[in-house]
């Protein structure tokens, strides 16, 4: 996700500038798939509004919303997108999932139960540097998995600076190696990235179907990421490990613990994943259709939390609950149906069948490729809202299909290549600047997380090529 400049910062000229830079741009683009590809006035209409809405992201990221809000009256104006397609495709569904995991996170953080975990990291005994990285890397990644990549980052990094502030080391790379575990183990649910339950929302795969094929393939890449940030900041990880060397046999060498009433946090979090891994089975038993638990049960617990700490449920719903990246999401999936509607994504199919025409296993990691190397510009949900009408025609409608999951790991992958890859980057990076009053330069990001997204991505391709055919025959 991008974003890192805010407009009130700027002269009403530099505005202007962007703007019409935003409009030139979109125009030409416009232009250009209208001759060169020959879409017609309405899918034109439909290319250009989408982009400007893509590119105002990068350009005007607090006005994103307000683009959105002019861009899809103008859809619908102009027959390019029809009223009833809006309320089909806006994915209701998605957002009403997220609304009640983020109520439900609310009432995590009150009951302590992510005080909990980290207090229990500090508390280890014989700790090395090499063992904390490697515990804090997987820590990061399945807290990504359980609940989702912003929270998980959120503890982690307060766990990072913390430790890093006792022992007098540089946070910068201990933050860099969380963000980049968070990201990768945000593939391996529904629950640890956006992009995931809304490719699992419009493909049909239940949570069963990621355990079984994201989950095993996340850890892969993960084992690969950690592997390679332990390479690339031993010098660091060797400074941490001298310094906590030096603080052995105090009792509590990292932090104080603090008594928190974990049991009913721990209850709480088990049994909202609990009702979200046997979505399918219970729908089974009940006759209910695909799904429709899975989006239920996040809701239930919500409930449940609103009447536990009723004391606090209005705060949950008007503080923890994100509406404006919601709204904006909702927007969203309605703008990019407008592609599918018109055509455009049949097109867009009909032209990747044709380039890899006979050659389909180059499929994969032509679709990594371009949703990492898409998510680590642009927001990883407005590029995988285009793209999943096109992997839904080149699929055929098949649910548990390897371009679904190539998919969503270059979304997810792509998002360590760049400091606005992703939403937990930037709320790494917000944290470290008001902390420490400091920045990280672009470069220093870039270099790691292009090896970091690399890695990850060929790990996925590989395991990809390898149950592909497993996939495809179940």
């Amino acid at each position: 996700m991008t974003g890192a400049h805010t407009e009130s910062a700027m002269s009403s000229k530099a505005l202007l500038i962007r703007f019409a830079l935003l409009m030139l741009i979109s125009l030409v683009v416009g232009a250009l798939t209208h001759f060169s590809w020959g879409l017609n006035g309405q899918q034109t209409i439909s290319v250009t509004i989408f982009l400007i809405i893509i590119l105002a992201t990068l350009f005007f990221w607090n006005f994103r919303l307000a683009i959105a809000f002019i861009g899809l009256p103008v859809l619908i104006l102009t027959d390019a997108l029809k009223l009833e397609g809006f309320k089909t495709h806006c994915s209701l569904e998605v957002i009403l999932f997220l609304v009640g995991m983020m109520v439900v996170v609310g009432g995590l953080r009150d009951l302590g139960f992510f005080t909990w975990i980290i207090q229990n990291i500090l508390k280890m005994k014989g700790m090395t540097g090499r063992r904390f990285v490697l515990i804090i890397s997987v820590v990061s990644a399945l807290s990504a998995s359980a609940v989702d990549e912003v929270t998980s980052i959120l503890f982690m990094a307060a766990l990072v600076f913390q430790v890093c502030d006792v022992l007098k080391v540089r946070p910068i790379p201990f933050l860099i190696i969380c963000v980049m575990a968070t990201n990768v183990g945000s593939a391996g649910t529904m629950l640890g990235n956006p992009v995931g339950i809304l490719i699992g929302s419009k493909a049909g795969l239940t949570f069963e179907d990621f355990m079984l094929w994201s989950f095993p393939v996340m850890l892969l890449a993960l084992a690969a990421t950690i592997a390679l940030l332990m390479i690339w900041y031993r010098d660091e990880i060797t400074q941490l490990d001298q310094r906590l060397a030096q603080r052995r046999g105090h009792d509590f060498p990292l932090g104080p613990t603090v008594k928190v009433p974990y049991m009913r946090g721990l209850m709480l979090i088990v049994g909202t994943i609990g009702m979200v891994s046997l979505h399918h089975r219970i729908e089974l038993l009940l006759e209910l259709e695909t799904n429709t638990v899975l989006y239920m049960a996040p809701l239930i617990s919500a409930g449940i939390v609103m009447i536990w700490r009723r004391e606090r449920a209005r705060y949950y719903i008007e503080h923890d609950v994100e509406w404006w990246t919601l709204i904006f999401f909702l927007m969203l999936f309605g703008v990019a149906s407008t592609l599918q509607y018109t055509g455009v994504t049949t097109e867009i199919a009909t032209s990747f069948s044709s380039l890899f025409e006979g050659q389909s296993e180059l499929l994969m990691p032509a679709v990594i490729v371009l949703s990492a190397l898409g998510s680590a510009f642009v927001d990883n949900v407005i590029f995988v809202s285009a793209f999943i009408p096109v992997v839904q025609e080149l699929t055929g409608g098949v649910s548990v299909h390897p371009l679904w999951w190539a998919l969503l790991f270059g979304a997810c992958f792509g998002g360590n290549i760049t400091m606005i890859g992703s939403t937990a980057n930037i709320v790494a990076l917000g944290m470290l600047e008001k902390r420490y009053r400091t920045r990280i330069v672009f470069m220093e990001w870039f270099r790691v997380g292009l090896a970091a997204g690399f890695t990850a991505s060929l790990v996925a391709w590989l395991s990809l090529l390898v149950t592909s055919s497993m996939m495809i025959g179940s």
